[in-house]
């Protein structure tokens, strides 16, 4: 007998939160307003089922055939440079999202909407 198991777009947008999170020079995710959309329509499908909302503020999770994109929105500190940052995160989210679900990403996609001077 063979399983298989099925890895739900919401858990991987958490695994990717955290990890973007976790990324030196991000000071937080934040949502944009697409952003707001999906994550309040995916709150309350999760509770409407009965599930406590994983925390994926700022992530988006797209997945057709064998593919997937996350999209994270980040605001970075002034300190650091705001590309090298981006591409942190890229390399965060692809690294921690294959080891905690095995799948791997195809794309990591950083959009910086803001830059907090000031912030370590």
């Amino acid at each position: 007998m063979t399983a298989e198991y099925v890895i739900a777009a919401p858990v991987i947008a958490s695994v990717a939160a955290r990890a973007a999170a976790e990324t030196a020079g991000v000071v937080r995710l934040e949502p944009g307003l697409r952003g707001l959309a999906t994550a309040w329509a995916r709150e309350a499908r999760q509770r409407w089922k009965g599930l406590e909302p994983a925390p994926a503020d700022g992530v988006r999770v797209r997945a057709h055939e064998d593919r997937l994109t996350v999209e994270v929105d980040v605001v970075v500190s002034g300190a650091d440079q705001a590309a090298a940052v981006g591409r942190a995160v890229q390399r965060a989210v692809a690294r921690e999202v294959l080891a905690q679900t095995g799948r791997s990403v195809d794309a990591v996609r950083v959009s910086i909407l803001d830059i907090e001077v000031g912030r370590q």
